[in-house]
């Protein structure tokens, strides 16, 4: 998402506007901040009026109709699709056959998703969001199955519906197409949660990852609060702490983190990012 953000900003350097096809991230600040540089926010409904524009194709990936929609109007596309997203569309290319069944962990509608489900042409596809979903499923246990993850998705809670699957289907093929910079976030998460008298999370109210790493954070530390913007710290979270941590998701940026800890740095002198 980072790489989405820099792409934007250096073409805005060059040229007064850049149409995006959605949110570049699940971040209201960072979009606004964004659209005052020019950013215009689209949707697929708007591809077809934008014969000769740039669009930028975010982290999130899209799925193949996207191209051809833009190939047959005469869209540019400027693509910052996350290369781990690629690597596992791919990946679900590859098994999409007759009589397969693919598993997939994610949340509907989210644009990730949507680019994925967007992959699957011939095998039977589930996609859920717990495990017990998983027991719901109609699923034949002679028939090769797969279990694709959304990128974003908690260690712990792909590892749950990896049980679920593997009791109702032993040979199911597990593929974990976790991104490790995020998973890899989970240990250190913890720590840092624990560490500190009160935890405030900063992310987009929309974004996935946000509410995944703050279930994390969360279960660490339970005085740990969910905020998108430095207005909306309670001042009452704070009572009695001594150190007050601040995290954010993979789509926080930096400067809205540390506008937060400006803002608390004003009152108290114990905080850490």
């Amino acid at each position: 998402m980072v790489y989405a953000v820099e792409m934007a900003e250096a073409y805005l350097a060059e040229h007064p506007y850049l149409y995006c096809l959605g949110d570049i991230v699940h971040n209201d600040e960072e979009v606004r901040r964004l659209q005052a540089k020019g950013l215009r926010v689209i949707t697929h409904a708007d591809l077809p009026k934008l014969s000769g524009e740039t669009v930028l194709i975010r982290a999130h990936g899209e799925p193949p109709e996207t191209y051809d929609l833009a190939l047959r109007h005469g869209v540019r596309l400027l693509d910052a699709s996350c290369p781990v997203v690629l690597k596992l569309q791919n990946r679900v290319r590859l098994v999409d056959q007759p009589d397969t069944q693919i598993v997939l962990l994610g949340a509907l509608g989210h644009p990730e998703v949507v680019g994925l489900v967007g992959q699957i042409q011939e095998a039977a596809l589930f996609v859920v969001s717990s495990p017990d979903e998983v027991d719901q499923l109609p699923l034949d246990p002679e028939k090769p199955t797969y279990l694709f993850s959304q990128t974003t998705k908690a260690p712990a809670l792909f590892q749950s519906v990896v049980e679920r699957l593997q009791a109702r289907v032993p040979n199911a093929i597990i593929a974990d197409t976790l991104c490790r910079q995020v998973s890899n976030r989970e240990p250190h998460l913890v720590a840092f949660a624990k560490s500190q008298d009160v935890v405030l999370f900063v992310a987009g109210k929309k974004s996935s990852n946000g509410k995944a790493l703050f279930s994390i954070c969360k279960a660490a530390n339970p005085r740990s609060y969910y905020l998108s913007a430095p207005e909306e710290v309670d001042w009452a979270w704070l009572e009695g702490a001594e150190r007050i941590g601040i995290a954010g998701a993979t789509s926080t940026p930096q400067w809205l983190m540390q506008a937060v800890k400006d803002q608390i740095e004003a009152r108290f002198a114990c905080v850490e990012a």
